[in-house]
């Protein structure tokens, strides 16, 4: 069973940055698909954004674009989430996941997703 992991939570400040990352420990996705996600308190889980399985493709929700930005570095197996201009709204545990299929698109929808890691807590102070 394929097992992400997820690193690089913390607290920041408010209009600061943070990178998270995406790796699965004894395995790659370099062909897979990763969408990210968040769990905000209070909401159900939402999917912020997602990257194909060559990098050439990538989507945002509308809360994050302009601010976050998904990345891959194959070579290393492993996907980054930038998130810049930080807000106290993007407070969460953040999740990663990822599409085996080899399906050359992304979605940002739970269901276009096999595999997940446990989250990582991002806190953003005021």
């Amino acid at each position: 069973q394929v097992q992400l992991v997820e690193s690089g939570g913390g607290l920041v400040q408010s209009g600061g940055s943070l990178t998270l990352s995406c790796t699965a420990p004894g395995f790659s996705v370099i062909y897979d698909a990763v969408g990210w996600f968040r769990r905000v308190p209070g909401k159900e889980r939402e999917g912020i954004g997602c990257i194909s399985s060559s990098g050439d493709t990538t989507y945002y929700a509308d809360s994050v674009k302009g601010r976050f930005t998904i990345s891959r570095d194959n070579t290393q197996s492993t996907v980054y989430l930038q998130m810049n201009n930080v807000k106290p709204e993007d407070t969460g545990v953040y999740y990663c996941a990822s599409d085996p299929s080899g399906q050359p698109m992304c979605v940002v929808q739970e269901f276009g997703y096999d595999y997940w890691g446990q989250g990582t807590q991002v806190t953003v102070s005021s």
